[in-house]
């Protein structure tokens, strides 16, 4: 409750801030380094020590990270890779921009997870030769990691892992998303609503040195200050490296990380065990919440169905929604919830819907991923919530569902 008795609202994500996570970026403010510095190298060891990877490659955002894993991988024009229709932008627009093509794979209507039947009919309906497969973890649930990898091989592609989603979640044989098991790359991101939050910023892991060594080439301009290809002009007259000296070995990006970023991530990936296990809290009693509903809408609202995890770090609570059985407008039951103090938000449109992609590759019919979007509505979920905030969403989607037939 605010302090005029109004009850506060309540979005669908937010960040947890706290105060030592103040101290940390107040830390940096005065210490000698705002851009890149010490605190970066600390995030990324401590991020690739918790995960059990070799290399942990920060950046300034998840789509950058999802670029640098594209290029650094290899992928180029006339490459074509598989990605998921329900996803974010980034993860198809990314492989564009370094040219390739995308060939959009139906997913699980009741998970909205791309299962390895997907991507082989994608493939299949392609006829194309599949350079990549990106393998996207939707709302903190693991894909089927061991499947997608026969299909991989079976096509000769490598696989990258989008788990902006999926920070904290482990699979059933007891390993962190990020470990890179069954892909060539794991990316993540560190926007305020995800598992932990940097502000803004993006992290690849990856078991491979040489895409590690790629990416940190492209995140910082292309530049090296080491192992020189020009000694003549590195070099000092008394065989010492001029101090200003650098070479650019390819047209790379400013896709570092800042030290006040850093940070913040490294800060909060400290209490990332504690937000993962409130927000399952919460969705422990979402779910017997929604199974408590009035009976007269019970069968048109469900969770979405869990897949096969140890843990799963949920992101979003999902619930799908029949607005079409129940003869109501959702958009409708949006703004209600919004009047009342409920922010709930869609995730996602699928890309092969997208003005962008339909003029591309034309309309397609994928109606797995659009029966999920016809249905999806994302809740209310965020460490901060208190338990009694879910009975208070609950109670108000079945209010609004009612006001709105």
């Amino acid at each position: 409750m605010t302090k005029k008795g109004k009850r506060r609202f309540l979005p669908y994500g937010r960040q947890t801030i706290e105060d030592d996570d103040i101290e940390a970026v107040v830390s940096v403010l005065k210490s000698d380094f705002l851009t890149t510095g010490p605190k970066v190298k600390e995030l990324e060891s401590e991020f690739s020590k918790f995960l059990d990877v070799p290399h942990a490659v920060s950046c300034s955002s998840g789509s950058a990270a999802l670029h640098l894993a594209y290029l650094s991988m290899g992928l180029k024009q006339g490459d074509y890779v598989v990605v998921p229709a329900v996803t974010f932008l980034s993860t198809a627009n990314m492989a564009r921009h370094v040219g390739a093509e995308i060939i959009f794979s139906d997913v699980d209507p009741e998970t909205g997870l791309a299962n390895a039947d997907n991507i082989s009919s994608a493939i299949e309906r392609s006829g194309k030769k599949i350079s990549a497969i990106t393998a996207v973890h939707m709302s903190g649930q693991i894909s089927e990691m061991d499947a997608i990898s026969k299909v991989a091989s079976e096509s000769g592609a490598q696989i990258i892992e989008d788990a902006c989603h999926a920070l904290g979640s482990i699979d059933s044989m007891g390993d962190y998303v990020g470990r890179c098991s069954k892909s060539s790359a794991t990316i993540f991101s560190l926007h305020p609503v995800k598992a932990i939050a940097g502000g803004e910023g993006g992290i690849v892991t990856t078991r491979d040195p040489k895409i590690a060594q790629n990416m940190r080439l492209m995140q910082n301009h292309g530049i090296i200050r080491e192992n020189f290809l020009y000694p003549d002009l590195a070099f000092s007259s008394n065989k010492e490296i001029n101090p200003w000296y650098y070479e650019m070995l390819t047209p790379g990006f400013n896709y570092r990380l800042s030290d006040i970023h850093a940070a913040l991530a490294k800060q909060q990936l400290s209490k990332l065990e504690l937000f993962v296990k409130r927000r399952n809290i919460l969705a422990s009693k979402y779910d017997s919440a929604i199974s408590a509903m009035p009976n007269w809408l019970k069968p048109f609202v469900k969770p979405v169905r869990r897949t096969l995890c140890e843990t799963v770090a949920w992101h979003l609570y999902v619930i799908l929604v029949d607005f079409e059985g129940l003869g109501c407008d959702r958009a409708s039951v949006v703004h209600h919830m919004k009047n009342q103090g409920i922010g709930t938000q869609v995730h996602y449109l699928p890309l092969h819907m997208q003005p962008y992609y339909r003029e591309r590759y034309g309309i397609q019919c994928l109606p797995g991923s659009e029966n999920w979007y016809s249905k999806a509505l994302s809740l209310p979920l965020h460490p901060r919530m208190e338990d009694s905030d879910v009975d208070r969403v609950i109670e108000v989607l079945c209010e609004s569902v009612d006001k709105c037939l």
